[in-house]
Parts: C-alpha cells; sequence; structure tokens
C-alpha cells in the first residue's frame, strides 16, 4: 500500500514522508515499512504508564514526541516518570516536548527531522 501511494504522490527527492498510525500503538511497531525512523507521539493526557502499556512501540521508536504538554498544569502526570518508562523499554529513545498549541518545542521537533533526513540521504548514497 505504501509504495503504491509513494508511486502516487511521487513527492520529490528529499522529501519527508509520514506515515500515520491509525490502530493501536502495538502492530506498527511489529512490521517494517522502509521507514527510516519511528516515531511515538504520546499525548500527557494518556496518561504516563503509556511506554508500559505499549512497549513495543516504544521499543521499535527512535524518538518519543510528548505532546500537548501545554496542559501539564492542568493534569496529573509526571513527565519524568513517563521518560523513565520509555527509557526502561528504550534506553536508547529520544524525547521531545512538544504543544502545538504554544509552539514549544516545535524547533526541536524540526530540527530533529531535518537531521533524520539528512542522515537518510547520506545513508542512500552509500548503499
Amino acid at each position: 500500500m505504501i509504495a503504491r501511494a509513494l508511486q502516487q504522490l511521487d513527492p520529490p527527492s528529499g522529501s519527508i514522508v509520514m506515515i500515520e498510525n491509525v490502530g493501536n500503538l502495538v502492530c506498527p511497531a511489529l512490521f517494517d515499512l522502509g521507514e527510516w525512523a519511528k516515531v511515538v507521539i504520546a499525548s500527557v493526557t494518556e496518561g504516563e504508564d503509556k511506554p508500559i502499556k505499549y512497549p513495543h512501540m516504544f521499543r521499535a521508536g527512535s524518538l518519543m514526541v510528548l505532546n500537548k504538554v501545554d496542559l501539564l498544569p492542568h493534569l496529573r502526570f509526571e513527565v519524568d516518570r513517563c521518560i523513565n518508562y520509555a527509557r526502561q523499554v528504550n534506553p536508547r529513545i529520544g524525547v521531545l516536548n512538544l504543544s502545538a498549541e504554544t509552539g514549544e518545542g516545535l524547533t526541536s521537533w524540526y530540527d530533529w527531522l531535518r537531521r533524520e533526513a539528512s542522515q537518510a540521504r547520506e545513508g542512500s548514497r552509500l548503499v
């Protein structure tokens, strides 16, 4: 399905194509879609235990984006606990705190995407 979609989309060379998971946090971790990196977006409204409830996805992830951090003053959510759970499952997982509402973390997110895209392009030249 992805190969067919890429043919239809025909993205310019060097583009970033994002494949969104529209199911649960288990299945997408178990299949290789040909992606360069898996990013797990965890919302603070979902609870800090997501990494231990869905370890497959966090184990496969290169990065955890902790989203909706602007809501932290209104929730019982311990950021450090969530990060510790994620790192118990995957010690190498990166973490970015992000708020689309306030813009917090967006620069770091864009920088991460640029770095990964650059590494992917360089890696494709080595093949």
